[in-house]
């Protein structure tokens, strides 16, 4: 069932002991699609088939993620530094140093930008999907069930015993229509126990909230650096009923960059490529023909 959603080869790069499975498929420009928590990429299978005929998308599952390997903590330090500097040997390894389409969703935007900020010269233009490259914004109070998963015992229990997050995602992250069964089994597939659901609460742990936290001068550096891209192509395709990536986030990158082309979708949730697939591969397929 899985090979027919997602029909690409699969590829394995070697990061220290630990298979990184990547999807890279087509030929041309580059197309970077970095995904986030608790998705893989299988959220971009889509918009994959659609600009494969014509570019060369390169699509990673983070460590701990997809089908790449899961590690326990003493085999991977599941951590945003980390993540970067996956994505970058990926990228590296490919040769891939210029002209990059960078599309990012979730977590995927700081880890995308991250390297971004690192290699401003690679990048091409940018597609920005609900998510983040900066704190949480002022307006926005940290979401009570992240809250959970982040800082306590019972967050653990629901996560990794239970598979609470990733499974209440495919249902809570759409909202004009409900994901159908294939799809929902997909996205949850890879976090089938306890132990293959550690990057999952990794990654909520991770989040750097205040001075002092692992990741919050790296969090700061990344988004002072977002200026460089100021002169770049970039649109936005916002789902506004994301609980997580809300209007005060989407309020931020419009601040942020003025000149970018915005797409709001009022019925739509986190998956935006799942809420509103047509329009949104359309909308990218529309912005990589201008570049």
């Amino acid at each position: 069932m899985l090979d027919s959603l997602l029909p690409f080869k699969r590829n394995f790069l070697d990061r220290n002991g630990n298979k990184l499975h990547y999807v890279n498929e087509g030929q041309g420009e580059p197309v970077v699609m970095v995904h986030g928590n608790p998705s893989w990429s299988f959220y971009y299978r889509n918009l994959i088939s659609a600009l494969s005929g014509e570019h060369q998308c390169i699509v990673p599952d983070h460590i701990g993620c997809g089908l790449s390997d899961k590690p326990d903590d003493n085999g991977y330090d599941y951590t945003l530094k980390n993540r970067i500097d996956d994505l970058e040997a990926l990228l590296d390894h490919l040769d891939v140093k210029q002209n990059i389409t960078l599309v990012v969703h979730d977590w995927g935007g700081m880890i995308g930008m991250g390297f971004a900020a690192r290699h401003p010269s690679r990048i091409k233009q940018l597609v920005i999907l609900n998510t983040g490259a900066f704190h949480l914004p002022q307006t926005k109070p940290f979401p009570w069930a992240l809250n959970i998963c982040r800082n306590t015992l019972l967050g653990t229990v629901l996560v990794r015993g239970f598979n609470a997050f990733s499974s209440i995602a495919s249902y809570v992250g759409v909202k004009r229509k409900p994901m159908p069964k294939a799809i929902r089994r997909a996205y949850v597939a890879p976090f089938n126990s306890w132990a293959n659901r550690i990057s999952t609460l990794r990654f909520v742990q991770d989040i750097p909230l205040k001075e002092g936290d692992r990741n919050y001068q790296l969090v700061s550096d990344i988004a002072a650096s977002l200026h460089k891209f100021n002169h770049l192509p970039m649109m936005i395709c916002w789902g506004l009923q994301d609980f997580v990536f809300d209007k005060h986030f989407l309020d931020e990158w419009k601040a942020r960059f003025p000149d970018a082309t915005v797409h709001e979708f009022d019925d739509c949730g986190h998956y935006i490529l799942e809420d509103a697939s047509d329009e949104v591969v359309g909308h990218i397929c529309e912005f990589m023909t201008k570049a």
